[in-house]
């Protein structure tokens, strides 16, 4: 039988590792969409080289985001560190429409 130690520190792996997950998968992803709809509207190219060069950057960002999801040092920082760059240009992106 588990001891009450072993159990809570399993137990709290498992959420820390499922917070870095959804972090990963959900904040990279948005991300990753703030960032296209960003770089869609500033690239000087034409509409849909500028469209076109952002969405396969997208790949790269998002990518980037989940290694960053796994690399911070805990999972409340992992979120700060998605959420706050796609709040700000997601906003950006609001205001130049």
């Amino acid at each position: 039988m588990l001891s009450k130690a072993r159990r809570t520190k399993s137990s709290n792996t498992w959420i820390t590792t499922s917070s870095r997950v959804a972090a990963a998968v959900f904040g990279g992803y948005a991300l990753a969409y703030a960032c296209t709809a960003w770089l869609s509207m500033v690239l000087p190219l034409a509409k849909s080289e500028a469209v076109l060069t952002a969405s396969m950057m997208s790949f790269l960002i998002y990518t980037g985001a989940i290694l960053c999801a796994f690399a911070t040092a805990t999972p409340m920082r992992a979120w700060v560190v998605l959420l706050i760059p796609t709040l700000l240009l997601g906003g950006m992106t609001l205001l130049m429409t």
